[in-house]
């Protein structure tokens, strides 16, 4: 998108500084066991792998908030974790980064979700989920809205659905009425279980795969891309809709137009966390004054700097003007 400078980009980051974003969804935690692979397992066909590194990053809807707290935000994160050690090790990268732990809830009926990823000569070999996915109890739900009543200083909300059992239709659409009456902005990352769920959300912004999934039909082409964009934004009463589209960056249909931002990245390392950048950077960029459109296509760029990188990342303020300069 040419009409996105560098002096605007600059102005976007300098304006959501400091400024109060919540983030509710399915907290985790990623852990990588790093290590080098020189023979095969004599038990086994497979790798054995020389562990040299351990590694606990923020993951899901805590990877989230770490990229809103990288560009400046000041984010408010809201979600469930076990009484177990991951939640420790959760707990203790919030602090480390200086960010309020208030609305990380816990339930000791539930394990912290945890994916444990292996990899050896840095590439991905293995990876190991610890969760449930049940749906949190009432008491999680009443204690999450008193939380964003609570909130008053609140300007965006972020959903971060991974499936994981925090948000179920009931607690989305109040949520979504309560930010609804106070004229906030809502910003939807979906996945396939409550994905008609968020009806009346600002923006929402699904992958390829899921929207192909949820609507049924193979989104191939730019025309079956447009369409079921535009059939999306009906059925959820929604301002705009986002479709990423991996390599071929992003597709944004809003006020019956569509436009499609070519990809920024120069290397793709991991794609992992690569669609929280995108939900966090749009919806700071929004409360910095941004359109839409100004919003996804900063979003692109910011996309391709993490894709760039192993593993779980945040994209930071520098770097994404540095992208954004050699764009």
């Amino acid at each position: 998108m040419d009409s996105l400078t560098v002096e605007r980009a600059q102005q976007l980051l300098e304006g959501c500084r400091g400024r109060r974003i919540a983030v509710v969804g399915d907290v985790m935690v990623d852990r990588y066991f790093w290590g080098s692979v020189t023979r095969i397992s004599p038990e086994a066909p497979v790798p054995i792998v020389d562990f040299e590194e351990e590694q606990c990053r923020l993951g899901g809807a805590a990877n989230v908030a770490h990229n809103l707290a990288m560009l400046g935000v000041r984010p408010l994160l809201v979600g469930v974790v076990g009484q177990d050690a991951a939640a420790e090790i959760l707990l203790e990268l919030l602090r480390q980064l200086g960010l309020e732990t208030a609305g990380v809830l816990p339930d000791p009926k539930r394990p912290t979700t945890e994916k444990i990823r292996i990899l050896g000569n840095r590439q991905h070999l293995l990876r190991l989920d610890r969760e449930v996915r049940t749906p949190v109890n009432s008491t999680i739900t009443t204690r999450v809205l008193e939380l964003l009543e609570a909130a008053e200083d609140v300007e965006a909300l972020i959903f971060q659905d991974y499936n994981k059992g925090m948000l179920t239709p009931e607690l989305i659409a109040k949520v979504i009425e309560l930010m609804r009456r106070r004229g906030v902005p809502v910003f939807v990352d979906p996945k396939e279980e409550n994905f008609f769920a968020y009806r009346g959300a600002t923006l929402f912004k699904p992958n390829r795969r899921e929207a192909a999934a949820a609507l049924r039909q193979p989104l191939r082409t730019r025309e079956q891309l447009v369409a079921a964009a535009q059939q999306l934004q009906q059925e959820l009463a929604c301002q705009a809709v986002l479709i990423t589209l991996g390599e071929e960056g992003m597709l944004l249909w809003e006020s019956e137009r569509a436009t499609f931002i070519p990809t920024r990245a120069r290397h793709v390392a991991d794609v992992s966390g690569a669609g929280d950048t995108v939900i966090a950077t749009v919806a700071a960029a929004v409360i910095a004054g941004a359109t839409l459109l100004e919003a996804a296509a900063l979003a692109n760029i910011a996309a391709g700097v993490v894709c760039a990188e192993p593993g779980v990342v945040p994209i930071t303020s520098q770097a994404l003007l540095e992208a954004v300069v050699q764009a």
